[in-house]
């Protein structure tokens, strides 16, 4: 999602001093110098910006290219995308986050990676899901992120509860450890995608699909979310709050748990707060932990010129090697995308290991309904507002929603 941003931690990997003829100016497109690459990303806050900068900077020096780079806000880059993409303007390497994937794909703007010699094996499914539209892959990521359940470790102990599991375990947490002004638990319930967005793991983890929303496994876990709100649990102000709020309430002691994800880790650090996270407990202690996948997805757009594509493609290869995989995973708290570097990762990062356990099954918000994803997340954060405020019970609010 475009909201995890603003890490601030220093880079695991060296900068290398190659020629940048600009890191955020007006690039058109595809530049003529067949040694030149142009790059279009939305990493324009810090760190983040410098530390994507160094890996383009290494593959570019692998490579023996010079990198034209822009850099624009987060809300800006779609709009950017497809106007260059009907001017016929696209840069040689473009970023796109993962939910996008597919929409520019459907323009016929992107490249396959099968037209080129690239390595895409010993990724996570996830990954590869989102990034593939009509069976062909169109880039790849080489670090994503997912949700889990930050504790606080203090007053779990004091209160001696264990980290929870199970929805009924978590209701019994949340409800012993509100006090006060403390509540159990925070989550963002905005009527926003990141409101959807927190809502995944509660609804696929208990068997809902996005494709049918009226369904008793999709309600039960919109009533999980209601009890803990009528129950005193969680606030009210869940209706409102952004998941940067949440790891604010979290981070003031006003909540013992929050769901969010690891993007919030550097700014944890800079508080008093001891804490872990789990992943996102399930209804049913035999249920499979699924949430959803965030991250980047790195993109050949169709400029026509084939060599200057090819290039394109052995930097997208290198962006996603092992070697800028951990770095970026550690430099940034992500979690590398290739499987096999799970065991290696954690051992450097532990306090990552819950996030890469959720990862391996983590699902892309455009499996099942690829560019029209967007509609059906509309429809559940509108629900879940419908409930939570009493103006629809549960078992309607859905077919409410999708009426209005």
């Amino acid at each position: 999602m475009r909201h995890r941003r603003y890490l601030t931690v220093l880079a695991a990997a060296a900068v290398v001093p190659i020629a940048l003829s600009g890191c955020s100016g007006g690039s058109s497109g595809s530049s003529g110098d067949p040694d030149t690459l142009t790059i279009l990303d939305y990493y324009n806050n810090e760190p983040d910006k410098t530390l994507v900068q160094e890996a383009l900077d290494t593959c570019a020096a692998d490579l023996g290219v010079t990198i034209d780079r822009e850099s624009v806000p987060g809300k800006d880059l779609i709009q950017k995308v497809l106007q260059r993409s009907s001017s016929k303007t696209l840069p040689d390497v473009l970023m796109l986050d993962n939910p996008d994937v597919q929409e520019i794909a459907a323009t016929g703007g992107l490249s396959p990676l099968s037209n080129y010699d690239v390595d895409t094996e010993g990724f996570a499914d996830g990954i590869i899901e989102a990034a593939t539209y009509e069976g062909e892959l169109f880039g790849l990521a080489p670090a994503v992120n997912t949700l889990g359940l930050f504790y606080n470790v203090d007053l779990l102990e004091e209160a001696g509860i264990d980290p929870p599991e199970t929805w009924a375990e978590l209701k019994d947490a949340a409800a012993a450890l509100t006090d006060g002004d403390q509540y159990g638990i925070a989550f963002s319930a905005i009527a926003t995608y990141e409101g959807a967005w927190q809502f995944l793991p509660f609804m696929w983890t208990n068997g809902g699909d996005e494709t049918d929303l009226d369904t008793p496994e999709v309600q039960e876990a919109l009533q999980l979310w209601v009890d803990l709100v009528d129950d005193g649990s969680a606030s009210n102000s869940v209706l409102n709050w952004s998941q940067a709020d949440v790891k604010d309430q979290f981070a003031a002691g006003k909540a013992a748990m929050m769901v969010n994800g690891p993007w919030q880790i550097p700014a944890l650090n800079e508080t008093d707060i001891s804490w872990d996270s789990v992943q996102v407990p399930v209804n049913e202690a035999a249920q499979t932990p699924v949430a959803p996948l965030g991250g980047e997805v790195w993109t050949v757009p169709e400029t026509g010129d084939k060599d200057k594509q090819a290039k394109a493609a052995e930097f997208v290869e290198c962006i996603s090697s092992d070697d800028n995989q951990l770095a970026l995973s550690e430099s940034r708290y992500l979690v590398p995308t290739r499987t096999a570097l799970a065991e290696e990762f954690v051992e450097k990062m532990p306090e990552m290991a819950s996030f890469t356990e959720q990862v391996a099954n983590a699902r892309s918000r455009t499996g099942q309904l690829g560019e029209d994803w967007p509609e059906a997340a509309t429809v559940i954060y509108n629900a879940i507002q419908l409930a939570i405020t009493g103006k629809a019970p549960v078992d309607e609010a859905f077919s409410q929603a999708s009426e209005g």
